[in-house]
């Protein structure tokens, strides 16, 4: 693709970002994988394996999705009894007790903001990898939000490790955290390193005329 009435990308004017430090400099006789010379760091146009490391995050964090929701999350002991709930119970419990808007920011950080950072990045790497030009800017407006939003899905764990914590009333009653537990911390740890592997310039790239995947 042309680049005519285009301001120039870094790719096309030979010059690098240093990741670690920030220093820009000129790619060495159009070498695209060399060091920094302030830092020692290692500099390369666009980040290695970027989409095939964010495919390989991501299905991860599909696969263990289905034990996170299927798995209890806590366990509750009372009185010698003892009864597992999952994410979704917990939600259905809060709204039968009238507590709406706590049951609303576990449905919202614990279900649908995982689903909908996966459904985002699967739909961002099949737009690159068919070569899309389209809704460049949208686009990476959905993975800056999907970025953004990724911290917050550890909402539900830091409910667990809490309740963990103070309900310890030995034979009377305790809660510890359940096998589900596991597989959602997997899920939340997953799909940030996904989103922080992927290059969100590949986006640009077909648009600018680069091709770097």
């Amino acid at each position: 693709m042309s680049v005519t009435n285009q301001q120039l990308t870094g790719l096309q004017a030979q010059l690098m970002s240093c990741h670690s430090c920030g220093l820009l400099r000129r790619m060495a006789d159009g070498n695209m994988h060399t060091h920094c010379t302030r830092c020692g760091s290692a500099l390369h146009a666009r980040k290695p394996d970027s989409l095939n490391r964010t495919w390989a995050l991501l299905i991860a964090a599909m696969i263990f999705y289905i034990p996170a929701n299927l798995l209890p999350i806590t366990l509750t002991t009372a009185l010698g009894r003892t009864e597992g709930d999952t994410i979704m119970q917990g939600v259905i419990y809060f709204l039968g007790s009238g507590d709406i808007p706590v049951a609303l920011v576990i449905l919202t950080a614990s279900i649908l903001v995982p689903m909908l950072k996966m459904t985002a990045l699967t739909y961002l790497l099949i737009s690159i990898h068919l070569g899309s030009s389209k809704r460049t800017l949208d686009r990476t407006k959905i993975y800056r939000m999907v970025e953004f939003v990724g911290r917050w899905s550890m909402i539900d764990v830091f409910v667990v490790t809490i309740m963990v914590a103070l309900v310890q009333l030995e034979a009377v009653a305790s809660i510890q955290a359940g096998s589900g537990a596991i597989f959602f911390c997997a899920v939340v740890i997953l799909t940030m390193l996904a989103a922080q592997s992927f290059d969100q310039r590949l986006i640009w790239d077909e648009s600018s005329g680069n091709d770097q995947r």
